[in-house]
């Protein structure tokens, strides 16, 4: 089992950035596979981007790609995204989650960290 925790997240500036952090404890964070999400007020869920365990891999919605990038120091069991030529589109609670190569859904996830771009 793995317990997740974002942070980094804040109020940002249009065009600004912010790198926010999902910090992993328990099990290896290297057998995980890493998603971000980000849910916006009266919204659904959305996936942002994925990153897999060895890091050379990665992927992004079409709404983030060329702004954000994922990136992971699994000697620090953190995984990275950062977010650069931000948007008020990109206004949400960013979470990041975790499975393992096994499984066909994400099975542990964090609290959650706000991002408030301001236009």
């Amino acid at each position: 089992q793995v317990q997740l925790v974002e942070s980094g997240g804040g109020l940002v500036q249009a065009g600004g950035s912010l790198r926010l952090s999902c910090a992993a404890s328990g099990h290896s964070f290297s057998d995980y596979n890493v998603g971000w999400f980000r849910q916006a007020p009266g919204k659904e869920r959305e996936f942002v981007g994925y990153i897999n365990r060895s890091g050379g891999t990665t992927y992004y919605a079409d709404s983030v790609k060329g702004r954000f990038t994922i990136s992971r120091d699994n000697a620090k069991n953190t995984v990275y995204l950062q977010m650069n030529s931000l948007e008020p589109e990109d206004t949400a609670v960013y979470y990041c989650a975790a499975k393992t190569i096994w499984s066909s859904k994400y099975d542990y996830w964090g609290q959650g960290t706000q991002v408030i771009v301001s236009s």
